[in-house]
């Protein structure tokens, strides 16, 4: 094996000889070993042979000066470097019930969905990271406010006072405007929630009757409103798709045209956020949503007066909790202690996931209690007496404390063997002997006692590229949960990544040998995340300083890992694709708070992506001119592009678009020129394709070249409703 990209130092030549100097020296050797051999011609078979052992001698020389793939691992590991395992995909599970419930309901960590098992693919299983409450919500307060305000100052108390609540908690009365009489953007009314359980990442519905006969004069497809709710920092949106507005924007439009009553009431579902906490605005408490009259858009119509309901309640009828691509696996029995130093023990199931404070190893001595024994890195600073033990990820090879002896014992046994002049003193020599091999043995780490049980208390396997799923594919429950209906993905599978090769970790050996796990410099700090990730990362850059930057704050830009099949499949890698999630930056964090200075204060952002779609024509050889070499032309331009345009394998050297550089036509050229049957090209057209709040959208002129920014990545997807692929046509000249 060869490492190309390592610096070419100079190695040493252990012997320098070639085939022919081996041929020659053997030959001017015969006069003095075999003087009647005469005949020294190359069709003797003696030369023959001669010119074998040459061959062999040589190809023994050639491996004496090369370092075997083994030697690299076995550096690796005396360097401690270890290969990092798959990293798991993570993703967010949205679980609603058949029913809402009078009381609080809890969803257990570990309850494990997958997606569906085909005759070619295996289920994919994702398994929740953390309980889900599913609480019981209460309007305490609806109010009303001309302007809508990041924190609210002018609000107007409307029903409380003149509605009366049921049992049941609806509130109702008599007709209520929600919005101003002359509606206009901005108008905005607020609903207080009171509850004793916590309301986090809860999927609430709300029910709102309506008054009969008052037509609102909007688009019920769309309507000019939003639905926000405060997290804490800023306000959210959680209306997750406009069919979850049973009210059509309080237009009531499909009970009426089934010729229902308003009154009957519709229902809204909004998806609540992660955190959803306590807050108070002027003189009320409580957990606060928010729907606002938004700026009216391009043909849509406004409010020509406001909505009036009559009746308002709410009920949770769901949670959304974060899962990740693993399988949880509890209770494993690993085997019986033998007593001896450095014992080993396989998991069934490889490879492991990091572990959590809940996995641990639990040992069992004969006639004695449980002992939970902790996980360390290496023993290196264990003592004989700590309960320790390693655990590989990758081989699922449990190892307990070993006996080390050390090198000095050898040599004072040879001496003291030496000093040995009757047979009279051999007896006091051997006590002597075993004096010394107790000074000079060390124990690091604890043996698990002659008989003891050994097992796995619970871990987790799994994780992969393969784990970066589609939204909504993730489906079906593994086992049935009491009071659970349906459960399902509303976003992508991010973040997964393969198991770490060797090649990469001899790349990134150097590196880590410099930052001594220290965070100091900018390359300790990337060197450090990507260590923290678990391979999740592909690409980080810290953050140069500028004015607008405060002394002490250290920035990096993450670029996560991402399935890259869609390239070959001619679909390219959309940006959301390489969202940065939560729980990983929360890893990277708490990594790099354990080795940064004091303080330093760490944060993370994501480069600002921005598309480009190639519009193009081009011309093929007249051997091409058939539909199905036409058919394969256009397939391997669109891939080219795909890949060229890509922040993990883009770029001239496949390595990942550079970060800020644009984008030119003439790039654009030289790529297509080198797909093989294509004679010359038309006309080379660039369209940028840039995030605007939470929408993409297509510019509608191109441009000569596409700057990211400094902080930008380009990148390029196919979406039939943004119209981001590439359009190539084939055209006959």
């Amino acid at each position: 094996m060869k490492f190309d990209f390592l610096p070419q130092l100079p190695s040493s030549n252990l012997d320098d000889r070639t085939f022919d100097e081996l041929v020659e020296e053997c030959i001017m050797r015969i006069p003095r070993y075999c003087p009647e051999w005469t005949d020294h011609n190359l069709s003797d078979p003696g030369i023959t042979l001669i010119e074998l052992f040459a061959w062999l001698t040589d190809q023994m020389l050639l491996r004496f000066n090369q370092v075997p793939r083994k030697n690299y691992v076995a550096f690796l590991e005396l360097l401690g470097i270890r290969l990092q395992p798959a990293a798991p995909a993570r993703t967010e599970l949205t679980f609603y019930l058949s029913t809402d419930l009078s009381e609080s309901y809890t969803i257990p960590a570990g309850i494990e969905v997958s997606t569906i098992r085909t005759e070619t693919t295996e289920a994919i299983t994702f398994s929740t990271d953390y309980p889900l409450i599913i609480g019981t919500p209460h309007i305490q307060h609806f109010l009303t406010a001309q302007t809508v305000e990041d924190i609210p100052q002018s609000l107007r108390e409307r029903v409380t006072s003149s509605w009366t609540r049921q049992s049941d908690g609806y509130w109702s009365g008599n007709e209520q405007p929600i919005f101003e009489e002359q509606p206009q953007p901005g108008n905005c009314f607020y609903l207080v929630v009171n509850s004793d359980d916590p309301l986090d990442a809860n999927v609430l519905e709300i029910t709102f009757q309506g008054a009969a006969a008052t037509p609102a004069g909007i688009n019920p497809n769309q309507p000019p409103r939003q639905w926000e709710a405060w997290n804490g920092e800023n306000w959210q949106p959680i209306l997750l798709k406009e069919a979850d507005d049973e009210t059509r924007g309080f237009s009531f439009y499909e009970i009426v045209q089934q010729g229902g009553n308003p009154a009957q009431g519709a229902d809204i579902r909004l998806h609540l956020p992660q955190k959803w906490p306590v807050t108070n605005f002027t003189a009320y408490r409580g957990r606060w949503l928010r729907c606002v009259l938004s700026p009216l858009e391009t043909n849509q119509s406004g409010y020509n007066r406001p909505p009036r309901i009559t009746g308002l309640a709410m009920r949770s009828i769901g949670g959304t909790v974060r899962a990740s691509h693993s399988t949880l696996i509890e209770d494993e029995r690993l085997g019986i202690s033998d007593g001896k130093p450095g014992q080993t023990f396989n998991l069934q199931q490889t490879p492991i996931l990091e572990r959590t404070e809940e996995e641990y190893i639990l040992v069992t001595p004969p006639s004695g209690l449980p002992q939970r024994w902790q996980e360390v890195r290496d023993f290196a600073e264990s003592r004989a007496q700590d309960l320790h033990y390693t655990l590989d990820s990758l081989t699922g090879i449990v190892q307990f404390g070993p006996l080390i002896r050390e090198p000095s014992q050898l040599k004072q046994q040879t001496v003291l063997r030496s000093r040995i002049q009757k047979p009279s003193q051999l007896e006091q020599t051997i006590v002597q002997v075993s004096d010394l091999a107790d000074q000079h043995e060390h124990q690091y780490g604890a043996v698990p006692p002659r008989g003891s049980e050994i097992r796995m208390v619970a871990y987790r396997t799994g994780g992969g590229r393969e784990g970066n799923v589609q939204v909504g594919t993730i489906q079906f429950l593994k086992s049935a949960f009491p009071y659970v209906e349906s459960v399902i993905n509303y976003k992508e599978g991010i973040n997964g990544a393969d198991a770490e090769s060797l090649e990469q970790a001899v790349i990134k050996a150097p590196r880590i040998l410099r930052t001594r796990d220290r965070a100091v410099t900018a390359e300790d700090f990337e060197v450090l995340a990507q260590q923290a990730s678990g391979g999740a990362i592909a690409r980080v850059r810290c953050l140069p300083a500028t004015s607008q930057t405060q002394a002490g704050m250290v920035g990096l830009l993450i670029v996560p890992q991402a399935n890259t099949d869609g390239i070959a499949q001619g679909e390219g890698i959309s940006p959301d694709k390489f969202a940065l999630s939560a729980a990983l930056q929360d890893q990277i964090l708490n990594y790099l708070n354990d080795r940064k200075l004091l303080g330093v204060q760490v944060y993370l952002q994501e480069p600002d992506y921005v598309g480009v779609s190639v519009q193009s024509e081009v011309a093929v050889e007249a051997v091409y001119d058939n539909p199905q070499a036409k058919e394969e032309i256009l397939r391997q331009l669109r891939v080219s592009l795909y890949k060229y345009l890509n922040p993990l394998i883009g770029g001239t050297d496949g390595k990942g678009w550079p970060l800020g550089r644009p984008v030119y036509t003439s790039d654009i050229v030289a790529l297509m020129q080198q797909t093989p049957g294509v004679r010359y090209l038309g006309p080379v057209l660039l369209f940028p394709i840039r995030k605007q709040g939470e929408v993409w959208r297509r510019q509608p002129s191109p441009e000569q070249l596409i700057d990211p920014g400094p902080q930008g990545l380009i990148c390029s997807w196919a979406d039939n409703t943004l119209r981001s692929s590439h359009d190539i046509q084939i055209v006959s000249r």
